[in-house]
């Protein structure tokens, strides 16, 4: 054996360490190439759609118009919710007394009924602020002074009025007032707004309905498009099969297109929605106003519309999705 291979290597100079691979060299490379390939498919996506500005504009402006339909419905109950909220707040019940109830004891009954848990508020009326306001209101000032209400000729028939304002079910308060021995009549006007709570209702579930059958129509209008640039690209999507390309390499910038679809979709279908609003905004304020009203028609909040947009992207995915899948199962080749 010869000396020199005997002889121990000799040490490296210091601050000099032996060159190994690490075990996340190779997992940061496939991470690498992983983002690589996905920024590439998006920018793709991009540019086939900028490539048929056509095609792309009329495919979005179809599924613009799908979505716009039941996020408008949606804005419309949204709107007439808060009416009726505000309705809500307001509502009142007239309580009329007998006539022979004076007006001390009036003030007495309003005085005990103050105490109540389900009354908020009281205001009593009596029977010349009421028939003040029947003159104010009507215009019969002439046929009040004629058959002499008013006045020497006669005495008011006017009875005292309660007006009460509930804190909770204005109809079971309704009942319990009718049951005092004061008592004449009771008014409230509670059947209207049960009609419009299932009035709501409905519109609610209409929009549900129409969401879905229109969201199915616009999953379908991007997997019809993502379908036509599968068919231009079936001899490309062939050689990346026959070289082992994955599924989802292939499906990757599919997806990315029908995402792009969507959310230009969305933003589009809450444009529209928005231009319709300002449309309508002025004429509906000065309709309110002519009713003593300060309502204003009111759009979709910020979370509401990102998570609008978010939802069309998502809704584009899942048709390319859908429709690429189907495709490569269809055509991945198999071993003999």
């Amino acid at each position: 054996m010869s000396p020199s291979s005997t002889t121990p290597a000799s040490p490296k100079p210091a601050g000099q360490t032996a060159s190994h691979p690490t075990p996340s060299q190779p997992s940061r490379s496939r991470l690498g190439t992983w983002l690589d390939h996905h920024v590439f498919s998006l920018v793709a996506s991009l540019g086939r759609m900028l490539h048929k500005p056509g095609s792309a504009a009329l495919t979005i402006g179809v599924m613009a118009v799908a979505l716009a339909l039941p996020l408008g419905l949606w804005a419309a109950l949204g709107n007439i919710e808060r009416f009726a909220g505000e309705v809500q707040e307001a509502r009142q019940i007239s309580v009329f007394l007998k006539p022979d109830i004076t007006l001390a004891r009036a003030d007495a009954l309003a005085a005990e009924l103050r105490t109540r848990e389900d009354i908020a508020a009281i205001e009593l009326r009596t029977p010349e602020q009421g028939l003040a306001e029947l003159r104010e209101i009507s215009g019969l000032d002439e046929s009040i002074a004629a058959l002499s209400i008013e006045g020497g000729g006669g005495d008011n028939p006017l009875p005292s009025l309660l007006v009460v304002t509930p804190t909770g079910d204005e109809r079971v308060l309704a009942q319990s007032l009718q049951t005092l021995p004061e008592v004449d009549l009771v008014q409230h006007d509670a059947a209207w707004r049960e009609r419009l709570d299932g009035w709501l209702r409905f519109g609610t579930r209409l929009a549900w309905v129409l969401a879905a059958l229109l969201g199915l129509g616009a999953l379908l209008v991007v997997g019809n498009t993502v379908r036509l640039d599968i068919q231009q690209r079936r001899e490309e999507i062939a050689v990346l099969q026959l070289l082992g390309a994955t599924d989802g390499f292939i499906r990757r910038p599919f997806l990315y297109l029908g995402g792009c679809y969507g959310l230009l979709a969305g933003l589009l279908a809450l444009a529209l929605l928005g231009a319709a609003g300002l449309a309508l905004r002025a004429p509906l304020a000065e309709l309110a106003r002519s009713y003593g009203s300060g309502f204003e028609l009111a759009g979709f909040a910020l979370r509401h519309a990102a998570a609008m947009i978010v939802g069309a992207g998502v809704l584009g995915w899942l048709g390319a999705g859908l429709v690429t899948g189907h495709y490569l199962r269809q055509t991945r080749p198999t071993e003999t």
